[in-house]
């Protein structure tokens, strides 16, 4: 999986496509990650003592990598990702469009 915590991707399809967002948390074993403020649900919870309130929240669901695309920082456009061997070895991920690296997380 090419996108890592705290990378910006824009969304490609769905009901919230066109907008852009941080990855908060991803599950790399479902090919899911959750994106700030995109695809929001409603969960229904009972009073709690930590909720004593209950209700219905609002919160964001997991959405499919495929789903998304990284943003690139230096030319902010949305972009598929390449591998680069850097000379110490390392692999660091480039943009395709402008060859500048991203750096993970």
């Amino acid at each position: 999986m090419n996108v890592a915590k705290n990378d910006t991707v824009e969304i490609l399809s769905g009901e919230d496509k066109g907008k852009r967002g941080k990855v908060l948390k991803t599950f790399p074993a479902r090919s899911r990650i959750i994106v700030e403020k995109v695809n929001f649900m409603k969960r229904h919870t009972k009073p709690t003592q930590k909720n004593p309130q209950g209700g219905i929240l609002e919160r964001e669901a997991p959405i499919h990598v495929s789903n998304v695309m990284v943003v690139c920082p230096k030319c902010g456009k949305p972009t598929r990702l390449g591998h680069k061997r850097l000379a110490d070895g390392t692999k660091e991920r480039i943009c395709k469009k402008c060859e500048e690296m991203i750096p993970r997380g």
